[in-house]
């Protein structure tokens, strides 16, 4: 099983990652989901309840749901030319900065960037 990574598919921040990440993503570890496609189907029901607009969310391939930062630090370490940068992120006192960096930059990313009228799936 894959990883799979929900994915806010009307912020351009967002998409532009995703299809960064999916060139990176040598082993094809990720599979890459649309918060969108996850609120018109629902078949995802351990995402129920969750800020997935705000936050990007991930379920590992052990069936853990990660959110936020965590996610961030999950996705490096899947990319082979990430993964020294990612265990970085696992240093004492990362983890209270990256998660307050990530919701702040989260926060902000529709004003900065914007956001796309329709979702963007390709």
């Amino acid at each position: 099983m894959k990883h799979i990574v929900f994915y806010d598919a009307q912020c351009p921040f967002c998409y532009y990652v995703k299809k960064w990440v999916q060139r990176l993503d040598w082993n094809a570890n990720m599979k890459w989901v649309s918060v969108q496609e996850v609120y018109k189907n629902g078949r995802y029901p351990y995402l129920e309840g969750r800020p997935l607009l705000d936050e990007i969310h991930l379920l590992t391939d052990q069936g853990k749901v990660v959110e936020g930062f965590h996610s961030i630090r999950f996705i490096l370490l899947q990319l082979p030319l990430f993964f020294m940068p990612g265990l970085l992120l696992y240093l004492p006192g990362m983890k209270v900065w990256g998660v307050r960096l990530y919701k702040w930059f989260s926060s902000r990313r529709y004003e900065w960037f914007g956001q796309y009228d329709q979702p963007r799936y390709d």
